[in-house]
């Protein structure tokens, strides 16, 4: 002998029918559909990582003067 048990509600009655209907229609109108589409473009920003320094980033001939004779 095995005993079942009922894991959703069931509507007993007319009034207990009416809501889950309602319900149904109100769950239905909130996710009926699917959200708008996202295109990869948009989802992926690119910015430098640091600003450009123009002093750090001009070529100094010299540099190695600097940095090992100073």
């Amino acid at each position: 002998m095995t005993h079942r048990t009922h894991t959703q509600d069931t509507p007993r009655d007319a009034a207990d029918a009416a809501d889950a209907a309602d319900a149904a229609v109100v769950r239905r109108q909130r996710f009926g559909r699917l959200p708008e589409r996202i295109r990869p473009e948009d989802t992926v920003e690119t910015k430098p990582a640091t600003r450009p320094d123009p002093a750090r980033d001009t070529y100094h001939a010299d540099e190695w003067l600097i940095r090992y004779c100073g």
